[in-house]
Protein backbone atom coordinates (compact mmCIF):
# COMPACT_ATOMS: atom_id res chain seq x y z
CA UNK A 1 0.00 0.00 0.00
CA UNK A 2 1.26 3.57 -1.01
CA UNK A 3 2.15 5.26 2.49
CA UNK A 4 0.10 8.28 1.62
CA UNK A 5 -3.23 5.35 1.36
CA UNK A 6 -1.69 3.73 4.32
CA UNK A 7 -1.60 7.28 6.37
CA UNK A 8 -5.34 8.43 5.61
CA UNK A 9 -6.11 4.46 6.37
CA UNK A 10 -4.86 5.43 9.84
CA UNK A 11 -6.25 8.54 10.69
CA UNK A 12 -10.23 7.53 9.03
CA UNK A 13 -9.47 4.32 11.56
CA UNK A 14 -12.07 4.39 14.49
CA UNK A 15 -8.35 4.13 16.82
CA UNK A 16 -6.39 7.45 17.45
CA UNK A 17 -3.59 7.56 15.20
CA UNK A 18 -0.28 9.10 17.65
CA UNK A 19 2.22 10.43 15.40
CA UNK A 20 5.73 10.98 17.93
CA UNK A 21 7.78 13.59 16.39
CA UNK A 22 11.47 12.89 14.34
CA UNK A 23 13.85 15.64 14.16
CA UNK A 24 16.41 13.85 11.92
CA UNK A 25 17.02 9.88 10.52
CA UNK A 26 17.87 8.11 13.94
CA UNK A 27 14.86 9.65 16.22
CA UNK A 28 12.29 8.61 13.11
CA UNK A 29 14.17 5.09 12.95
CA UNK A 30 13.50 5.36 16.48
CA UNK A 31 10.13 5.78 16.64
CA UNK A 32 9.33 3.36 14.08
CA UNK A 33 11.21 0.71 15.81
CA UNK A 34 9.16 1.23 18.82
CA UNK A 35 6.24 0.60 17.16
CA UNK A 36 4.53 3.67 15.79
CA UNK A 37 2.88 3.94 12.68
CA UNK A 38 3.77 7.01 11.54
CA UNK A 39 5.85 9.45 12.67
CA UNK A 40 5.42 13.69 12.57
CA UNK A 41 8.58 16.00 11.26
CA UNK A 42 9.13 18.57 14.34
CA UNK A 43 10.26 21.98 12.68
CA UNK A 44 11.05 22.36 16.75
CA UNK A 45 13.26 19.87 16.56
CA UNK A 46 14.83 20.52 13.22
CA UNK A 47 15.49 23.89 14.37
CA UNK A 48 17.09 23.14 17.44
CA UNK A 49 18.87 19.74 15.08
CA UNK A 50 20.25 21.80 12.72
CA UNK A 51 20.66 25.45 13.89
CA UNK A 52 21.09 25.22 17.81
CA UNK A 53 17.96 27.76 17.85
CA UNK A 54 13.93 28.03 18.57
CA UNK A 55 11.96 27.34 16.58
CA UNK A 56 11.04 31.04 15.89
CA UNK A 57 10.93 30.98 11.56
CA UNK A 58 14.93 30.71 11.16
CA UNK A 59 14.75 27.87 9.07
CA UNK A 60 14.05 28.10 5.42
CA UNK A 61 12.66 25.51 3.08
CA UNK A 62 15.08 24.27 1.64
CA UNK A 63 16.92 23.45 4.58
CA UNK A 64 13.64 22.23 6.06
CA UNK A 65 12.64 19.87 2.71
CA UNK A 66 16.30 18.31 2.35
CA UNK A 67 16.35 17.31 5.95
CA UNK A 68 12.95 15.57 5.45
CA UNK A 69 13.79 13.94 2.62
CA UNK A 70 16.72 11.94 4.44
CA UNK A 71 14.38 10.83 7.27
CA UNK A 72 12.26 9.85 4.70
CA UNK A 73 14.46 7.68 2.82
CA UNK A 74 15.50 5.82 6.65
CA UNK A 75 12.59 4.26 7.35
CA UNK A 76 9.48 2.35 6.19
CA UNK A 77 6.23 4.27 8.38
CA UNK A 78 4.30 7.10 6.85
CA UNK A 79 6.10 10.72 7.32
CA UNK A 80 3.91 13.89 7.71
CA UNK A 81 5.88 17.02 6.89
CA UNK A 82 5.92 20.11 8.55
CA UNK A 83 5.18 22.58 6.26
CA UNK A 84 4.69 25.46 8.39
CA UNK A 85 3.09 28.43 7.27
CA UNK A 86 4.08 27.24 3.43
CA UNK A 87 6.82 29.53 3.11
CA UNK A 88 4.64 32.80 1.53
CA UNK A 89 1.27 32.89 -0.23
CA UNK A 90 -1.35 30.37 -1.53
CA UNK A 91 1.64 30.25 -4.81
CA UNK A 92 4.08 29.56 -2.74
CA UNK A 93 1.80 26.98 -0.87
CA UNK A 94 1.82 24.97 -4.60
CA UNK A 95 5.95 24.60 -4.55
CA UNK A 96 5.45 23.45 -1.13
CA UNK A 97 3.14 21.00 -1.70
CA UNK A 98 4.35 19.31 -4.50
CA UNK A 99 8.02 19.42 -3.31
CA UNK A 100 6.83 17.66 -0.21
CA UNK A 101 4.95 15.10 -1.85
CA UNK A 102 7.56 14.43 -4.37
CA UNK A 103 10.11 13.73 -1.37
CA UNK A 104 7.83 10.77 -0.34
CA UNK A 105 5.92 12.53 2.40
CA UNK A 106 2.38 10.96 3.25
CA UNK A 107 1.29 14.38 4.66
CA UNK A 108 2.10 18.03 5.41
CA UNK A 109 0.89 20.21 8.24
CA UNK A 110 0.11 23.70 7.10
CA UNK A 111 -0.57 26.43 9.76
CA UNK A 112 -2.54 29.95 9.57
CA UNK A 113 0.38 31.87 11.60
CA UNK A 114 1.90 35.14 10.12
CA UNK A 115 5.83 34.59 9.21
CA UNK A 116 7.99 34.54 10.69
CA UNK A 117 5.99 31.67 12.54
CA UNK A 118 6.99 30.37 16.07
CA UNK A 119 6.44 26.91 17.98
CA UNK A 120 2.75 27.07 18.59
CA UNK A 121 2.70 27.09 22.81
CA UNK A 122 5.56 30.54 22.57
CA UNK A 123 3.41 33.41 23.01
CA UNK A 124 3.44 36.22 20.27
CA UNK A 125 1.59 34.42 17.87
CA UNK A 126 0.11 36.13 14.71
CA UNK A 127 -2.19 34.67 12.48
CA UNK A 128 -3.66 35.20 8.80
CA UNK A 129 -7.21 35.85 8.19
CA UNK A 130 -9.21 32.70 7.73
CA UNK A 131 -9.73 33.54 4.20
CA UNK A 132 -6.11 33.94 3.00
CA UNK A 133 -5.70 30.13 4.87
CA UNK A 134 -8.94 28.90 3.26
CA UNK A 135 -7.28 30.41 -0.13
CA UNK A 136 -3.59 28.55 0.78
CA UNK A 137 -5.94 25.10 1.37
CA UNK A 138 -7.69 25.02 -1.29
CA UNK A 139 -4.14 25.47 -3.05
CA UNK A 140 -2.19 22.34 -1.43
CA UNK A 141 -5.45 20.38 -2.29
CA UNK A 142 -5.18 21.44 -6.18
CA UNK A 143 -1.28 20.84 -5.83
CA UNK A 144 -1.03 17.61 -4.38
CA UNK A 145 -0.86 14.56 -7.36
CA UNK A 146 -1.91 12.03 -4.95
CA UNK A 147 -5.26 12.97 -3.34
CA UNK A 148 -4.53 10.25 -0.53
CA UNK A 149 -1.54 12.92 0.24
CA UNK A 150 -3.14 14.48 3.59
CA UNK A 151 -3.54 18.18 4.00
CA UNK A 152 -3.56 18.90 7.42
CA UNK A 153 -4.45 22.45 8.42
CA UNK A 154 -3.48 23.77 11.81
CA UNK A 155 -4.99 26.82 13.08
CA UNK A 156 -3.31 28.65 16.09
CA UNK A 157 -5.73 31.25 16.60
CA UNK A 158 -6.78 29.89 19.77
CA UNK A 159 -4.07 32.62 21.85
CA UNK A 160 -5.32 35.87 19.99
CA UNK A 161 -8.91 35.32 19.54
CA UNK A 162 -10.27 32.24 21.48
CA UNK A 163 -12.24 28.88 21.50
CA UNK A 164 -15.24 30.48 19.40
CA UNK A 165 -12.92 31.53 15.92
CA UNK A 166 -10.91 28.02 16.75
CA UNK A 167 -14.04 26.82 15.79
CA UNK A 168 -15.06 28.66 12.89
CA UNK A 169 -11.62 28.76 11.39
CA UNK A 170 -11.97 24.70 11.61
CA UNK A 171 -15.19 24.32 9.84
CA UNK A 172 -13.94 27.16 7.39
CA UNK A 173 -10.55 25.48 6.53
CA UNK A 174 -12.00 21.69 6.13
CA UNK A 175 -14.77 23.16 3.57
CA UNK A 176 -12.05 24.69 1.67
CA UNK A 177 -10.08 20.86 1.52
CA UNK A 178 -8.26 20.21 4.38
CA UNK A 179 -8.70 16.49 5.35
CA UNK A 180 -7.74 17.06 8.86
CA UNK A 181 -7.93 19.76 11.41
CA UNK A 182 -4.91 20.66 13.81
CA UNK A 183 -6.17 22.44 16.69
CA UNK A 184 -3.28 24.25 18.28
CA UNK A 185 -2.61 25.17 21.44
CA UNK A 186 -6.10 24.36 23.80
CA UNK A 187 -6.05 25.79 27.48
CA UNK A 188 -7.61 22.96 28.82
CA UNK A 189 -9.36 19.66 28.75
CA UNK A 190 -12.41 21.34 28.56
CA UNK A 191 -11.61 22.95 25.89
CA UNK A 192 -10.62 19.48 24.11
CA UNK A 193 -14.08 18.60 24.64
CA UNK A 194 -15.47 21.54 23.52
CA UNK A 195 -13.51 21.63 20.26
CA UNK A 196 -14.29 17.64 19.42
CA UNK A 197 -18.10 18.38 20.29
CA UNK A 198 -18.30 21.11 17.85
CA UNK A 199 -16.74 19.47 14.86
CA UNK A 200 -16.67 16.32 15.10
CA UNK A 201 -20.78 15.26 14.49
CA UNK A 202 -20.10 17.36 11.33
CA UNK A 203 -17.71 14.67 10.10
CA UNK A 204 -14.66 16.70 10.78
CA UNK A 205 -11.16 14.58 11.16
CA UNK A 206 -9.15 16.49 14.24
CA UNK A 207 -5.58 16.81 15.56
CA UNK A 208 -4.46 16.99 18.93
CA UNK A 209 -0.87 18.38 19.68
CA UNK A 210 0.56 17.10 23.49
CA UNK A 211 3.75 19.17 23.82
CA UNK A 212 5.31 18.30 27.61
CA UNK A 213 5.57 21.67 29.21
CA UNK A 214 3.07 23.32 26.58
CA UNK A 215 -0.26 24.90 27.22
CA UNK A 216 -2.46 22.14 26.76
CA UNK A 217 -2.62 19.78 29.63
CA UNK A 218 -1.64 16.30 28.61
CA UNK A 219 -4.21 13.76 27.93
CA UNK A 220 -3.71 10.25 27.54
CA UNK A 221 -3.99 9.03 24.05
CA UNK A 222 -6.91 7.08 24.92
CA UNK A 223 -8.91 9.99 26.22
CA UNK A 224 -8.35 12.05 23.08
CA UNK A 225 -9.87 9.23 21.36
CA UNK A 226 -12.84 9.10 23.15
CA UNK A 227 -13.00 12.72 22.82
CA UNK A 228 -13.43 12.08 19.14
CA UNK A 229 -9.64 13.02 18.29
CA UNK A 230 -8.85 11.40 15.50
CA UNK A 231 -4.70 11.89 15.32
CA UNK A 232 -2.44 12.94 18.21
CA UNK A 233 1.01 14.18 17.62
CA UNK A 234 4.18 14.32 20.37
CA UNK A 235 6.12 16.59 18.71
CA UNK A 236 9.07 17.46 20.88
CA UNK A 237 9.51 14.52 23.47
CA UNK A 238 12.24 12.76 21.37
CA UNK A 239 14.37 15.70 20.65
CA UNK A 240 13.88 16.30 25.26
CA UNK A 241 14.70 12.87 25.45
CA UNK A 242 17.70 12.80 23.11
CA UNK A 243 19.20 16.17 24.54
CA UNK A 244 18.22 14.77 28.72
CA UNK A 245 20.32 11.75 27.81
CA UNK A 246 23.35 13.62 26.15
CA UNK A 247 22.96 15.68 29.37
CA UNK A 248 23.07 12.49 31.34
CA UNK A 249 25.58 10.66 30.37
CA UNK A 250 28.60 14.00 29.02
CA UNK A 251 27.86 14.73 33.05
CA UNK A 252 28.90 11.64 34.01
CA UNK A 253 31.65 11.13 32.05
CA UNK A 254 33.41 14.52 33.00
CA UNK A 255 32.94 13.61 36.55
CA UNK A 256 33.97 9.98 36.10
CA UNK A 257 37.01 11.24 33.87
CA UNK A 258 36.32 8.50 31.67
CA UNK A 259 33.65 6.80 29.95
CA UNK A 260 34.13 3.60 31.07
CA UNK A 261 31.31 3.66 33.09
CA UNK A 262 28.49 5.04 31.18
CA UNK A 263 26.34 1.34 31.08
CA UNK A 264 23.07 1.97 30.07
CA UNK A 265 23.08 5.60 29.86
CA UNK A 266 24.36 4.53 25.54
CA UNK A 267 23.00 1.92 23.40
CA UNK A 268 26.74 -0.59 22.87
CA UNK A 269 28.32 -0.14 19.65
CA UNK A 270 27.36 -3.42 18.23
CA UNK A 271 23.39 -2.84 19.25
CA UNK A 272 23.78 0.55 17.43
CA UNK A 273 25.42 -0.29 14.39
CA UNK A 274 22.43 -3.01 13.78
CA UNK A 275 19.80 -0.18 14.62
CA UNK A 276 20.87 1.78 11.78
CA UNK A 277 21.70 -1.13 9.90
CA UNK A 278 25.28 -2.07 9.54
CA UNK A 279 24.38 -5.99 9.07
CA UNK A 280 22.09 -4.98 5.85
CA UNK A 281 25.58 -2.94 4.47
CA UNK A 282 27.44 -6.20 4.98
CA UNK A 283 24.41 -8.19 2.64
CA UNK A 284 24.94 -6.07 0.55
CA UNK A 285 28.71 -6.58 0.03
CA UNK A 286 28.27 -9.88 0.39
CA UNK A 287 25.68 -9.75 -2.59
CA UNK A 288 27.52 -7.44 -4.85
CA UNK A 289 31.14 -6.67 -4.23
CA UNK A 290 33.77 -9.55 -5.87
CA UNK A 291 35.63 -12.34 -3.83
CA UNK A 292 38.90 -10.68 -4.36
CA UNK A 293 37.38 -7.31 -2.73
CA UNK A 294 35.60 -9.41 0.39
CA UNK A 295 39.22 -11.13 0.90
CA UNK A 296 41.24 -7.75 1.19
CA UNK A 297 38.23 -6.26 3.73
CA UNK A 298 37.23 -9.32 5.49
CA UNK A 299 39.97 -11.99 4.91
CA UNK A 300 36.81 -14.32 3.82
CA UNK A 301 33.18 -14.51 3.15
CA UNK A 302 32.90 -16.49 6.23
CA UNK A 303 34.54 -13.65 8.53
CA UNK A 304 32.38 -11.25 6.68
CA UNK A 305 29.52 -13.19 7.42
CA UNK A 306 30.71 -13.62 11.44
CA UNK A 307 31.48 -9.67 11.27
CA UNK A 308 28.00 -8.92 10.10
CA UNK A 309 26.44 -11.23 12.73
CA UNK A 310 28.54 -9.50 15.51
CA UNK A 311 27.14 -6.19 14.48
CA UNK A 312 30.72 -4.49 13.65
Amino acid sequence: MKKTALLKQLLYSSEILVMPGAYDCLSAIMVQNAGFKAAQMSGYGFAACLLGQPDCGLLTFTEVLNHTRNIVRAVDIPIMADGDTGYGNAVNVIRTVQEFEEAGCAGINLEDQIWPKRCGHMSGKEVISAEEMCAKIRAAAWARKDKDFIINARTDARQKYGPQEVVRRARMYWKAGADLIFLEAPQSKDELKYYAAQLVPLGIKISANMLEGGRTPLATFKELEEMGYSRCSVPVMTTYAAAMGLKKALEKMMADGTNANLGDLIIPFSDFNKLIGLPQIRDLEEKFLTEDSIEHKYGSVEQLEKERDKGR
